[in-house]
């Protein structure tokens, strides 16, 4: 059948998808299509809302902005709301200077790309070239994203095109060496880190996501990895990027993952979450060293050439700013600690169910890992996407779910009342159940 829309959708296999459904309504966590069906967004609009639909507070916001000015231009100008975000995130953001805006994720993280290799341009230093970085790594769609964030299933197609990073093996709690602990794992991890930090002096920076890695399957690191990276970072001279756009603003239970990891990086991209999910926007901040190489006269071009048409558009600024001003009056770090506890209660209900492999959660994360055989740790791999399965079985369940690969992903609006959380859980594990005979 011919795809009746005329949109080219995301991520999706075009000749499984003859139509999709229509979203008329949205309001709270529930997502209503034009045939009055009803499901739970288990996905957060792709892991960026926080306070649920049709939140009139930021309708609000973006209303009364809407009235002031909608989009000026940064070059050269500026504008009230986005100089009262960036205050506000430098104040949360320990030891970071200044702020640059973006549209996006992607957009973000290759400004903090460019801002790595140039700073070491910008101060006489010609070996740093290089980007280091973990496997299995995302940071988005975007050419240098890509590159630094290369997932083979996602990005084969493209590796000629892409620049070429140092990649090191990351501690994987499921699977890691038979001979070895995790402990033993991550200790190795570490050491190979450490000794190509210490055979050349040509490595600009070490890209990773903060606290997990998100669409690359869930993975949490164990306790201390990230911190011991920055430790090896600094003794080293390579710069510390961390990626907070899916990880930070509460979704791993801590506003600030970098802050509950102790690992203060040099830049640090934040997006999804900014605008509570409402409005596109992301940010790069940079620490006074990153940001002072940059200043110079003229005609000595240390200057970020890299700019967006809609950077710091007061629409998205205003709505951020109401987003952060909610966070601290309702106390949603506090709250989302409570509710990630809902997770806990399943995980024997959910390992029970006979193939699935591995549960990993933290915060309002969840990642249900299925396979083929539980021994071995096969991964499921049906010949129809595996995706297309669990959002039309989910549909049935009233869900909205999305899969990576093999993984079903729990990825709820951040507060998200408790019995919505039961509800949203018991109906992903109904899913999983019912969606068994057509993926084993």
């Amino acid at each position: 059948m011919k795809n009746s829309s005329s949109v080219w959708h995301p991520n999706t296999q075009m000749k499984e998808w003859s139509d999709f459904t229509n979203i008329s309504k949205a309001k709270g966590v529930w997502l209503t299509d034009s045939k009055g069906n009803k499901m739970i967004d288990a996905v957060a609009s792709m892991w960026c809302n926080v306070w649920g639909h049709s939140n009139p507070q930021l309708v609000r916001a973006i209303t009364n902005q809407s009235k002031i000015s909608q989009h000026t231009s940064m070059f050269n100008l500026t504008n009230e709301p986005v100089e009262q975000l960036a205050k506000s995130l430098i104040k949360i953001s320990p030891g970071m200077y200044k702020v640059f805006f973006s549209d996006n994720g992607s957009s973000a993280m290759e400004i903090a790309i460019k801002l790595s290799l140039q700073y070491w341009k910008n101060i006489g230093e010609k070996k740093k070239i290089k980007i280091a970085t973990i496997e299995n790594g995302y940071h988005g769609d975007t050419f240098g994203a890509m590159s630094v964030g290369y997932v083979p299933e996602f990005f084969g197609k493209f590796k000629k095109q892409l620049f070429s990073t140092i990649q090191f093996p990351v501690p994987n709690n499921y699977r890691f060496p038979k001979k070895m602990t995790i402990a033993d794992y991550q200790n190795y991890c570490l050491d190979k880190i450490e000794k190509r930090f210490r055979k050349k002096e040509d490595i600009a920076a070490f890209v990773m996501e903060s606290g997990a890695q998100v669409a690359g399957g869930v993975i949490i690191y164990p306790k201390g990895f990230q911190r011991k990276i920055s430790q090896l970072c600094k003794k080293y001279g390579v710069l510390f990027v961390l990626d907070e756009i899916a990880t930070g603003f509460g979704r791993l239970g801590s506003m600030l993952q970098y802050d509950e990891q102790k690992s203060t990086p040099d830049i640090v991209a934040y997006g999804k979450m900014l605008t509570g999910g409402y409005l596109t926007m992301a940010t790069t901040l940079a620490n006074k060293k990153i940001y002072d190489s940059f200043l110079g006269e003229f005609n000595e071009w240390r200057h970020l050439f890299h700019g967006h048409t809609f950077t710091g558009n007061p629409l998205a600024a205003a709505v951020a700013n109401e987003n952060l001003k909610m966070y601290k009056k309702n106390n949603l770090i506090k709250k989302i600690q409570k509710t990630s506890k809902v997770f806990e209660k399943y995980y024997d209900e959910i390992s029970k169910i006979d193939y699935v492999g591995d549960i990993r959660h933290k915060g309002m994360l969840m990642g249900i890992e299925l396979v083929q055989d539980q021994k071995q740790k096969t991964p499921i791999s049906p010949e129809k996407s595996i995706n297309k399965i669990f959002f039309e079985e989910g549909k049935k369940n009233g869900i909205y779910l999305r899969t990576l690969g093999n993984i079903v992903m729990l990825v709820p609006p951040l507060a998200i009342a408790e019995k919505e959380l039961d509800s949203l859980i018991q109906r992903a594990i109904q899913t999983i159940k019912s969606a068994k005979n057509q993926v084993i």
